[in-house]
C-alpha cells in the first residue's frame, strides 16, 4: 500500500468519524462525488494538514460538487 491510499484510508475513517455513518457510506459517498480522486491530486497539499482540515475540505469539495 502506497502513502496516497493510506491517506484515503485515514480520510475515510475520519470522515466516518465525523458524519457517523459507516465505511460503506462514505464509500458511496465518495464515489458519489469523485472524493477519491480529489484527495489522490491534492494529496501533497492535504496529508500534512490536521484531520479537522481535511474533513472540511471534503465536506466543501461534495457542497461544491452538488
Amino acid at each position: 500500500m502506497n502513502s496516497t491510499q493510506t491517506f484515503i484510508i485515514f480520510c475515510i475513517e475520519a470522515y466516518k468519524k465525523e458524519k457517523k455513518i459507516t465505511g460503506k457510506e462514505v464509500i458511496l459517498e465518495f464515489k458519489k462525488y469523485n472524493v477519491f480522486n480529489f484527495l489522490s491530486i491534492f494529496y501533497d497539499i492535504l496529508h500534512s494538514q490536521s484531520m479537522k482540515y481535511i474533513v472540511d475540505e471534503i465536506n466543501e469539495f461534495i457542497k461544491s460538487s452538488k
